[in-house]
């Protein structure tokens, strides 16, 4: 549920903390006090869009909603696979700069807004009188169905069995387009498998073959001046013999002598050590200049080889090992058969049989729990001044899925005589609000749903009508946690718990009310500005009727 909201300089708000109670909450107050800045707020809260902003004067505003979930419910899970500690409550806070930068924070861990707004659909669900998420978004509609039925097993198994055939139906796909493709050019498979695994090509060949060749190509010239080298280092006047006799020399010097030139003396050393490497490196590479020359004209051959191969077939000459595993797979699936691919094929035929079952087993439950939602809103829609208006769940046939073999959407028909539409479609801004209730209190009975916010759900009915709005919120209330603006005396009276919203100058203020408050907000809302004494007789009335309604014991997971 929704524990607490917390908001700093937003708009006209200064300040204002709510702790809200586990039931019906309502937000009172005259037009323009400032309720929507307060839902507002919350949107910011949990990743919404919004209209909130900066009040003027202030660098930065907050919006802070505290959580508190049950263990398993679907947030902690979110949070568990970012890694975000989620035990205990979970806090969603967002700032935002003057200048309309926004920070999102979840538990203190700063987080982008995508999970913020992820975590706010799964904790909060809004229905205001433009909103079309949620209860209106079509793509909801199966998922609240199997909900209401109770077909967590079924939608399960239909999951698990179309996973089944789709592996098996991808392998065979793959086997016979292998097969394809390979029998379009069957002979010129084989001898490309037999030229590339002759020619037994490496990754980075070309480039080793290359240097080599260059080096080959001018054997004699380098073997000239690499022996000229040599001899400058290793002959008569040499820069080893001159090092040798250096060292000689000051071998010879007294100790005293030594001592002083010991520094002098292991440079020189180390000199003759570098000098004596270099002409042995030197040596080797003589060494290699000095071969028959039958190796430069192999060389070039396997070079041409490899390079009239990639020109074959399109690819660098490192790409060859590539080829030729493709190629070879080709080779395979046509060494495979039919018999393979037949094996494939069967399993992918017996597992579309098993998730066929599987599906329209599902299909079957879905329109049963169909006509029981049906016929349970249609008891919620005549009391709500909706009695014209008819409410059915559509069928369409889909592609197989793991979700089965239909989409589901709730329709309604509000004239008589009139075509069924979808909810956002046809129904007007009241109408929305009071087919949202309906459905929302049948599907709470079987599924309770996150917390509720309604903005204004009441709008445009009064008296009995109103009444009735508020048994439905207060019922619903019992499932799941509902807040709620509204104008409404009636659905006031309900409320377990009352906040009213005021201006005092250029600031809007939140008030918690106790019983002797509530009573009096209650009969202003009755009576308007002049609060008489039968409006308070007529307030007394209606929160002791509210009060008289049994209560069922709320249950956490």
């Amino acid at each position: 549920m929704l524990a607490a909201l917390s908001v700093r300089d937003i708009v006209l708000i200064e300040a204002a903390s709510l702790e809200f109670a586990p039931g019906l909450n309502v937000l009172t107050g005259e037009t323009g006090a400032g309720k929507s800045i307060l839902l507002d707020a919350l949107g910011m809260a949990t990743g919404g869009r919004g209209r909130a902003a900066v009040r003027p004067g202030a660098a930065q505003g907050s919006a802070t909603a505290l959580f508190d979930p049950p263990a398993k419910h679907s947030a902690r899970m979110l949070l568990a696979e970012q890694s975000i500690p989620a035990e205990g409550e979970i806090v969603l806070r967002r700032t935002l700069s003057s200048e309309g930068r926004t920070r999102g924070f979840v538990n203190d861990e700063p987080v982008g807004v995508g999970l913020l707004k992820d975590l706010g659909s799964a904790l909060l669900e809004v229905h205001g009188q433009s909103d079309d998420r949620g209860l209106f978004d079509s793509a909801t509609h199966r998922a609240l169905l199997d909900a209401f039925g109770g077909h967590e097993a079924l939608v399960a198994e239909v999951a698990k069995q179309f996973a089944a055939y789709d592996t098996a139906r991808i392998a065979a796909e793959e086997l016979k387009r292998l097969q394809a493709t390979a029998m379009a050019d069957a002979e010129y498979v084989k001898q490309a498998v037999d030229e590339l695994s002759a020619l037994d090509a490496e990754e980075g060949e070309e480039e080793a073959l290359a240097a080599e060749r260059a080096l080959l190509m001018n054997a004699a010239r380098i073997a000239e001046d690499v022996s000229a080298a040599s001899d400058l280092l290793s002959g008569e006047r040499g820069a080893e013999a001159g090092l040798a006799g250096a060292l000689k020399k000051l071998s010879r010097m007294g100790e005293e002598a030594r001592k002083a030139a010991a520094a002098a003396e292991a440079a020189l050393e180390q000199a003759y050590a570098m000098a004596e490497e270099g002409r042995r490196e030197l040596d080797a590479l003589l060494s290699r200049l000095e071969v028959d020359s039958s190796a430069l004209e192999r060389k070039e051959e396997r070079l041409f080889a490899l390079r009239a191969a990639a020109r074959k077939y399109s690819v660098k000459c490192d790409g060859l090992p590539g080829v030729l595993d493709a190629f070879r797979k080709k080779l395979d699936a046509l060494d495979l058969g039919g018999g393979k691919l037949k094996q494939l094929e069967a399993e992918a035929a017996a597992a579309l049989v098993a998730f066929n079952t599987a599906a329209k087993k599902l299909s079957a439950a879905r329109k049963t729990a169909a006509a029981d939602l049906e016929k349970a809103v249609a008891a919620e829609l005549t009391p709500l001044k909706l009695g014209h208006a008819r409410f059915r769940v559509s069928f369409v046939a889909s592609e197989p899925s793991a979700q089965g073999l239909e989409r589901v959407a709730f329709e309604v028909a509000t004239v008589e005589g009139a075509a069924y539409g979808s909810l956002a479609k046809i129904a007007s801004g009241g109408e929305l609000a009071r087919f949202s209730l309906a459905i929302k209190v049948v599907l709470a009975q079987a599924a309770p749903p996150a917390a509720l916010v309604f903005d204004e759900v009441d709008r445009g009915v009064g008296g009995a009508v109103a009444d009735a709005v508020g048994l439905r919120l207060q019922k619903l209330s019992q499932s799941t946690q509902v807040l709620l603006v509204t104008h409404s005396p009636q659905v006031a009276a309900r409320a377990d718990r009352h906040f009213r919203i005021k201006r005092k100058g250029d600031k809007t203020v939140v008030e918690q009310l106790e019983d002797d408050e509530r009573l009096e907000e209650v009969a202003r809302m009755l009576s308007g500005a002049a609060v008489t004494e039968e409006a308070r007789a007529a307030a007394k009335r209606l929160i002791s009727e509210a009060q008289a309604v049994p209560k069922k014991p709320r249950k956490r997971a």
